[in-house]
């Protein structure tokens, strides 16, 4: 359960007045069954990835190949885990509080963001899911085989990584670069600094209007891949600036395009600004695998993305200083304007001074 004191709770209500966000028309949608399933298929699978990150940034996987019945396994470990009572789940909480990872309620991170939310952040390496010292992650339903909820997570990102290796190969064809392998690689490296978040956000409490579940932000790496059950919640942000409600699907996965993923592309792919509102007396609970390059990878665009001529929009950086930096700003932040170049042309620069 979330516990917020009047004054916390005060500051991630909105006003009554305001509206739900309206729906998505169209949520852009790829097929991965039918990009297996022959070149035409794959072509066409690769341009459509390439087209949602180009105008959202986001999109919804069908066909994906992960087991629904191993979906459902993690889904309901995940709502045990967080139904046990607050002192237990508190044993997940990082020793000492100072790292990022382990059990935390309602704080998002160390720069004041608040949240209608609970959650597990968890490392991903090479071997799977990283354990917590000390954290009771043999949660298991009733009835439930004894399979812990460790196993059950790292047969969870053995699954959805091999899926997102998939897309980053679709993503990497519909750029038309020759080395169709080079953004998966990056998630497949055995220092590669992926994570593991499984949220979970309690009914809304009797108060007026939205709460606020996780604020609006980009995702840092590469690639978000997030899957939940049927509670809705997710929004995000039209290159308008209009928000829209992305209907809930328990049987499909949704991709956002990373802030890393936007500099290797050179800004062609672009972050997709998003946020969860609670609003629902139904509780919800989310996964989402986070593939991020190796601490010292560079970040620049891909070879083949920039025409002879072409202005960068970024500076060299790693991907651990981009994170350093990141981890210093609220979530609504612009992260990325630390790093890029001024790319006002200098007729413009002039008459603006």
């Amino acid at each position: 359960m979330v516990v917020l004191a009047k004054g916390e709770l005060e500051q991630i209500a909105l006003p009554a007045v305001q509206r739900a966000a309206p729906p998505l028309a169209a949520v852009p949608e790829v097929d991965l069954a039918l990009a297996a399933g022959g070149d035409g298929g794959r072509a066409g699978a690769a341009r459509a990835v390439a087209r949602a990150c180009e105008e959202h940034g986001f999109f919804k996987v069908t066909g994906h190949g992960v087991p629904a019945p191993l979906l459902a396994r993690v889904e309901a470990a995940a709502a045990a885990f967080f139904a046990l009572p607050q002192q237990e789940k508190e044993k997940a909480a990082a020793p000492g509080g100072g790292s990022p990872f382990g059990y935390a309620s309602k704080r998002i991170g160390g720069n004041g963001d608040l949240g209608w939310v609970e959650y597990l952040l968890l490392g991903v390496g090479a071997a799977g899911a990283a354990a917590l010292p000390g954290a009771p992650l043999s949660a298991a339903p009733a009835g439930a085989s004894p399979c812990s909820f460790r196993d059950l997570l790292d047969e969870y990102v053995a699954a959805v990584r091999r899926m997102t290796c998939t897309v980053l190969e679709l993503m990497a064809e519909g750029l038309g670069l020759e080395d169709t392998g080079a953004l998966a690689r990056l998630v497949l490296a055995g220092d590669s600094d992926s994570m593991l978040r499984v949220n979970h956000y309690p009914p809304r409490p009797e108060e007026p209007g939205r709460l606020t579940g996780f604020g609006e932000h980009t995702d840092p790496q590469i690639i978000s891949v997030l899957r939940s059950n049927d509670t809705a919640g997710l929004e995000i942000s039209l290159r308008d600036g209009t928000w829209v409600a992305v209907p809930a699907d328990a049987d499909s996965f949704f991709v956002n395009v990373g802030d890393a993923l936007q500099v290797l592309t050179n800004g062609r792919f672009r972050s997709v600004r998003h946020r969860v509102m609670v609003s629902s007396a139904r509780p919800r609970v989310s996964l989402i695998f986070f593939g991020g390059p190796p601490p010292r990878q560079r970040l620049a665009p891909l070879p083949g993305l920039l025409r002879e001529g072409g202005r960068r929009r970024y500076r060299d950086f790693t991907w651990r200083e981009y994170k350093t930096s990141a981890y210093r700003t609220r979530l609504a932040d612009n992260r990325l304007g630390n790093f890029e170049f001024d790319t006002t042309p200098p007729a413009a620069a002039a008459a603006a001074s």
